[in-house]
């Protein structure tokens, strides 16, 4: 079941009326980790998503959440950027990573973490159902390989997340 104070991090002051959600935990690089980053690695995941609505709806999600340890300034232009408004996308930050931290979810491999800063969620989805996890899937390679998920994110895809649910 989410713990009070991992939903209290994520979810603050807004109630969640779906009765079952994806909850997609990302990385959103700065500004200058972009010069860094293929856009194929930084935008994989919510295209993703929002490709397959209908394919969800049908296994009974209701909304798909987009974590990440952000502010809401930087949630709400990142969701304007992926131009997901009239999707079934929400954008929330989860600035000092209570709900990353509550759910054992915090990356913390040196390598992502010398690029990101501390405190970053790792690659993940995670369906829930009237607030119990049914199922959490992370994106991260054996033995230290791709941490972030960044060469194989498919665990957190879509595709991944639906192949999990009952």
């Amino acid at each position: 079941m989410l713990s009070a104070i991992a939903h209290r991090a994520a979810f603050a002051g807004r109630r969640i009326a779906a009765r079952s959600f994806a909850t997609i935990g990302a990385q959103v690089p700065s500004v200058e980790l972009h010069k860094n980053f293929p856009p194929e690695k930084i935008t994989k995941q919510i295209p993703n998503y929002v490709d397959n609505q209908d394919a969800l709806r049908a296994k009974g999600v209701q909304e798909v959440i987009i974590l990440a340890v952000n502010d809401g300034a930087v949630m709400m232009n990142w969701a304007k950027s992926q131009r997901t408004a009239l999707t079934m996308l929400t954008f929330l930050g989860d600035p000092l990573s209570e709900f990353t931290r509550a759910t054992d979810l915090e990356l913390t491999h040196p390598g992502p973490v010398s690029k990101l800063g501390p405190g970053r969620c790792k690659r993940f989805a995670m369906h829930v159902v009237d607030g119990v996890i049914e199922a959490v899937n992370v994106s991260e390679g054996e033995d230290g390989e791709d941490p972030a998920g960044d060469d194989d994110p498919s665990a957190s895809l879509a595709e991944g997340i639906m192949a999990t649910m009952k």
